[in-house]
Formats: C-alpha cells, structure tokens, sequence
C-alpha cells in the first residue's frame, strides 16, 4: 500500500478537523466579545466561559496545524522485512484471525483512513499499542493491552 497517499489522507483528515477548530473557535471568541456576553451581575460567567473555550480551542488548532507539518516533512522509506519496526512503518498484525493495519506516525494517534477499502490507523510510538510494535519484526508476537497476543504479520 502507498504510505504517501496514506500521509496525504491523513493530513486531509487533520486539516478538515483544523477547519471546523478554527471556525468554533472563532464563534467562541465572537461570542465571548459580543455585547450580549456583558455579564448582568456577578455571577454571570458566560463572556469567561467562551473566552477559555475560545482558547481552548485556539490552542488544538495550533497543535493541528503542528502535526499537518509533521506529516508533511515525515521521510518515508520502505522496511526491510528483518528490520525493525520505527516511525513511519505500515504494519499489519494478525490476533483471532482478524488482521489489521496500522501506520505509525508522529501525531495524532486515533485517525483512522481508508485507502483502496482498507482502514489504516495511525498509532504514535507513544500509545501502548505502538510501544508493543517499536523494535519488533516481521513475524514477532506481541502482547496487547489486556494480555492478547498479535503476529506481526508484515512491515512495509
């Protein structure tokens, strides 16, 4: 499979999710400027409230745009089939018959894309799963969370 057109699905999914961040962001910042915000007494909170959410949301923005680059400068290279798994590696495991692919990159872990009708999920060499895969090779067992076992069935 095409590690490119992976990243690049990838960073469509991440740059869709910068656009819908920003423009929350935005409203929330609207919001919490809008002259229907000015508290009536004390206790009304509504114009601090959107201010944080605003920054909240300002702050995943900035971390977004920080992992766009990420893949965008990611060196991808094909695996030998006795090297060891590291960023940037395509693997497929195998545990109960059912196998899966996943892509280790440098951010946001959870994506899941779908290339030539195959999910790929990105896991980051920080998750428990990438930790389990980091160093191992073609052929290796893993341990799951939960005590599972997995074959690493290829590395590309």
């Amino acid at each position: 499979m095409d590690k490119r057109a992976i990243v690049t699905l990838v960073v469509d999914h991440l740059t869709a999710e910068l656009e819908t961040v920003a423009g929350a962001s935005r409203e929330a910042r609207e919001a919490a400027t809008h002259e229907d915000a000015r508290a009536e007494d004390k206790y009304d909170t509504r114009a601090t409230e959107s201010s944080y959410l605003a920054d909240g949301q300002a702050r995943h923005a900035a971390e977004l745009r920080e992992a766009i680059e990420l893949y965008r400068v990611l060196t991808l290279r094909e695996f030998a089939a006795d090297e060891p798994i590291a960023l940037a590696a395509l693997v497929e495991i195998e545990q109960r018959r059912t196998r899966d692919l996943y892509f280790i990159g440098p951010r946001n872990g959870g994506v899941i894309v779908r290339r030539d009708g195959v999910e790929v999920m990105v896991i980051t060499p920080q998750s428990p799963l990438g930790r389990a895969m980091l160093g191992r090779r073609t052929g290796e067992a893993i341990r799951l969370e939960g005590g599972r076992e997995a074959k690493i069935v290829s590395v590309s």
